[in-house]
């Protein structure tokens, strides 16, 4: 986990950049290239892989579940297990995580005012990393019938909501001290983990398991895993959205949210709350994949503007092929062993990090 940032004002260097008008044109421009984008990137992830398909079966293939008799099968049912069984819940599992971090990390960077925070900062993974350790170290007794995505589901719940108690002084929770107070419980927490982990009493048994949760893999996903993580990311976003007007007044300062008619930390909560069941959810089944919720709003801002009415929709499909590339990447790269889709994202993400603090501390003068 990375250094907490420091506060900053409010706005990066896309808030104003783009004049309204040019803003909303590339908006609008933007959403068909994007939807076109995540078509062609999940078709892609499922053609590509140890068994290579052609891109038309694969359409067809999956056409023929969607609307069974209306296309002739002409393929192995071999070829019909790997695109409908092992390789399309994977894929569609990586684009429900990506719009789930992209959103969240929008919408906390908001929270905070600080464009470098990113919903790993706020220790979630390091929650959800503890609680399955715990439930499978501690075994599925002691768990009280939970299953391991619900534990770590409430295991990152709770770590948001600790780390809301604990920055809160004087009835406020400053934006440092949020930041601070997840940095610093993330690493608690992480040291948990490891203590557990060495207490394994299954040698290469509970603790390989464990150790394979939080390497950020996409690799177990099934059908019956993406019900849920896809209902709440698809709610929270629409709440997100319609919450983008207080989100777009949060940016300008407390003071003049205050001034807007913003109930600041009651609006601060309903954040906290939205974002850590989107991220809690979904980190529950993929595990901890970094930097996505810090580059994907960014690259959105450059492209659009600051306003949350784009931003948040833009960051959920940009977010979605960005991961389902990362993905991609990392199941052919060093073929056929596969490359957890963290380690990709992390590659990607941490030059990206260092960017970004340069270009601010340009922009600061110091």
């Amino acid at each position: 986990m990375s250094a907490a940032p420091t506060a900053t004002p409010p706005a990066t260097a896309a808030l104003s950049v783009l004049r309204p008008s040019a803003a909303a044109r590339r908006f609008w421009l933007l959403i068909p290239i994007l939807l076109l984008a995540l078509g062609g990137s999940i078709v892609a992830g499922v053609a590509v892989g140890a068994v290579p398909l052609p891109f038309e079966k694969v359409v067809r293939i999956i056409f023929s579940h969607l609307l069974p008799g209306l296309t002739a099968v002409d393929w192995a049912p071999t070829e019909d297990q790997i695109v409908w069984q092992f390789r399309l819940p994977r894929v569609l599992l990586a684009v429900i995580v990506g719009a789930a971090l992209a959103v969240s990390g929008t919408g906390l960077q908001a929270m905070v005012r600080n464009p470098l925070a990113d919903p790993y900062i706020f220790g979630v993974s390091s929650g959800a990393a503890a609680a399955a350790v715990a439930v499978i170290t501690l075994g599925a007794a002691a768990a009280g019938g939970f299953s391991l995505s619900f534990a770590a589901f409430l295991g990152a719940l709770g770590t948001m909501v600790l780390v809301y108690v604990l920055a809160r002084q004087g009835g406020r929770a400053a934006p440092a001290r949020l930041v601070l107070a997840g940095v610093a419980i993330g690493y608690v927490l992480s040291a948990v983990t490891s203590y557990l982990v060495l207490r394994s009493a299954t040698p290469g048994g509970g603790a390989a398991a464990v150790l394979t949760w939080p390497a950020a893999t996409l690799g177990g996903a099934k059908w019956d895993y993406l019900g849920l993580p896809a209902l709440a990311v698809l709610v929270s976003t629409m709440v997100l959205m319609l919450q983008a007007r207080p989100l777009n007044a949060l940016l300008a300062g407390e003071e003049s949210a205050i001034g807007l008619g913003v109930n600041v930390e009651r609006f601060r909560m309903q954040l906290f709350v939205i974002t850590s069941l989107m991220v809690g959810t979904v980190v529950a089944i993929s595990g901890a994949i970094g930097f996505v919720g810090l580059m994907i709003p960014h690259i959105v801002r450059m492209l659009v503007g600051a306003d949350h009415r784009r931003v948040l929709l833009l960051a959920a499909l940009l977010g979605g092929v960005y991961l389902v590339l990362a993905d991609l990447v990392g199941r052919t790269i060093i073929a056929p062993q596969e490359l957890p889709v963290g380690i990709v994202t992390a590659a990607l993400g941490g030059p990206f990090f260092i960017w970004l603090m340069r270009q601010r501390h340009t922009r600061g003068g110091g």
